[in-house]
């Protein structure tokens, strides 16, 4: 997937210095001091534990483990919305917004909402994320598959921006604040685009972990290549996002755009677009894309990943 330069405006700025007055450490003392110190560790561990707590009745449950013989009422989409979506809001976006304001107070805040606001992004961003999605896991999956794509019933194709919003709501909103706005411009700040990319890919798809004991992920009995494909499938996957989310002047819509397209595609058009295909092949197919579109932006940007400006090593 290679784009040409956003239009004007969409340049990355460089990014401003922690906001707010300075603090000094053990100025507030206890839990405050321990956030400003450890702002990334803080997240990374709060982030796991918020949620693996509020999955943990989803994983006892007659969808997990069996434990307990409680069900969620409404079939799959009523156990996503109160046996996952909890869990995913409780942890990555509420740990983000707790983090910044113990480090960097109103101002940081701010720049939180600034960048989950930023819509003023060229249109062509907008439609390449759109189409671009779509295009490349049907190219995969007919690659993997020999099957010639058909065109989905209309039905499909109405629901299908729906989906996107709905998505947007739910797990973009939920996973993405969290994990590209608060963690990767502080982790890729310091270490640079690449480790940081690394690092966050393998703490988001390890966060993933506890609901692969659940109908979510295929549990209890999952296979384990399933859950290493997962893993891979993140980490490539956040190469893609890393570069969005530089390209773009750190707009969170698109990369959050970026994410609930391949949701979106997959549970709404990817079976009547691939008839009678194995539904497994819809994951390969996300690896496969993945895996080459994060080839082809590493080479372009030599690694850069449309970061701009040099990261503050050490």
């Amino acid at each position: 997937m290679t784009l040409q330069p956003p239009t004007t405006g969409t340049e990355r700025p460089p990014h401003p210095p922690t906001p707010g007055k300075p603090r000094r450490p053990g100025a507030g003392g206890g839990a405050r001091d321990l956030l400003r110190r450890r702002p990334l560790a803080s997240f990374f561990t709060m982030a796991s534990v918020l949620s693996w707590v509020a999955w943990t009745p989803y994983v006892l449950s007659g969808h997990g483990l069996g434990t307990w013989s409680l069900r969620f009422p409404g079939g799959d989409l009523g156990s996503q919305l109160m046996g996952v979506l909890p869990g995913a809001y409780l942890g990555p976006i509420a740990s983000a917004l707790l983090v910044t304001a113990a480090c960097d107070g109103r101002a940081g805040l701010r720049t939180w909402v600034r960048r989950m606001t930023r819509f003023r992004v060229g249109w062509g961003w907008y439609a390449v994320v759109v189409l671009a999605v779509p295009a490349a896991l049907t190219a995969a999956t007919t690659v993997l598959t020999g099957q010639i794509p058909v065109a989905p019933p209309v039905t499909v194709l109405a629901a299908f921006l729906p989906g996107l919003v709905l998505q947007m709501i739910t797990t973009g909103l939920a996973e993405e604040p969290g994990w590209r706005e608060f963690a990767m411009p502080r982790m890729q700040d310091r270490y640079g685009p690449l480790f940081a990319t690394v690092v966050v890919g393998v703490l988001w798809g390890a966060w993933h972990l506890p609901l692969f004991l659940t109908e979510w992920g295929g549990g209890p009995g999952v296979d384990p290549l399933y859950v290493l494909e997962f893993l891979v499938t993140v980490i490539a996957f956040s190469f893609v996002m890393t570069w969005i989310f530089n390209r773009t002047g750190e707009s969170m819509p698109l990369v959050m755009l970026s994410h609930v397209g391949v949701n979106n595609f997959v549970s709404v058009a990817w079976t009547d677009t691939f008839p009678g295909a194995d539904p497994a092949y819809s994951t390969h197919a996300f690896l496969l894309s993945s895996v080459v579109a994060a080839a082809v932006i590493l080479a372009a940007t030599r690694g850069r990943l449309g970061l701009r400006r040099p990261a503050r090593l050490g």
